[in-house]
């Protein structure tokens, strides 16, 4: 699978191999790489380089680099996290600000939902329904928390995206939605009323995509992205909110699992 490297390039052209590996399909996620000492063996370099090497692959997110005896660099499913973490740092740095995510936001999600209603299937619609039931379980149910139904909200968004075909939509979705659920904190809606506006929205939206109906779903989900956008807004004037996102909803964000 791969060559004894350059010597006038070793470090580039260790990752270029095992990443061109990865991205033709000859490496597939869940696949592990050779060991550390193998690896040295294949590419006739140094450790140090094939550590280096991992190093960058792994900030790149091709691989997860596990710890322990049966640990070892592990090929990665492409994921979102990287750019995530970039966009949650453009925002700390007060480069990009929570109007321009809105604009972004409005801007797409109607297509998005009008998208999904040609094309929702009756596996798809139940799988609407299925994340209405459980927001409305976090409305009703004693012990869940509004971090809880704005979960569901967000589910249902990045469902439209994946129905909607389009993978480019999904992964910019994920991003922007996982963006926001990190500053939770900052932009939390507790108010019973507001959470219960949103859940309406939710069910109307669904109806419509149900219908076959796209231009209906198209100006519902605009609708409800400016309802959101206004009270994000309205909350980020409140004394006290911070810029950045709790370490407690990054992680509860990465556990929850998927519909």
């Amino acid at each position: 699978m791969f060559r004894k490297t350059q010597h006038n390039r070793i470090f580039q052209d260790l990752v270029d191999q095992i990443q061109d590996a990865i991205l033709d399909g000859r490496l597939k996620p869940g696949d592990k790489l050779p060991s550390q000492r193998n690896l040295v063996d294949m590419f006739q370099t140094s450790r140090a380089s094939i550590r280096e090497a991992l190093r960058v692959l792994e900030q790149k997110g091709l691989i997860e680099v596990k710890l322990g005896v049966s640990g070892g660099a592990v090929i990665k499913t492409a994921g979102t996290e990287s750019i995530t973490q970039d966009l949650t740092l453009l925002m700390q740095q007060q480069q990009v600000s929570f109007d321009h995510l809105a604009e972004f936001r409005e801007s797409i999600e109607g297509d998005v939902a009008a998208m999904a209603a040609r094309k929702a299937t009756g596996s798809d619609i139940e799988r609407l329904e299925n994340i209405v039931t459980r927001a409305e379980a976090c409305l009703r149910e004693n012990d869940r928390t509004p971090y809880d139904f704005i979960r569901m909200d967000i589910r249902l968004h990045i469902a439209l995206a994946e129905i909607a075909g389009n993978p480019v939509f999904v992964a910019v979705m994920k991003m922007v939605h996982e963006t926001i659920l990190g500053f939770y904190d900052r932009f939390t809606f507790r108010e019973r009323t507001v959470l219960e506006e949103n859940y309406r929205d939710l069910c109307s939206l669904v109806a419509v995509i149900k219908a076959g109906q796209p231009e209906n779903a198209r100006e519902l989900a605009l609708g409800h992205v400016r309802r959101f956008n206004r009270h994000m807004k309205d909350a980020s004037h409140t004394p006290g909110n911070q810029m950045s996102p709790t370490r407690s909803t990054q992680s509860a964000d990465r556990r929850q699992d998927t519909v």
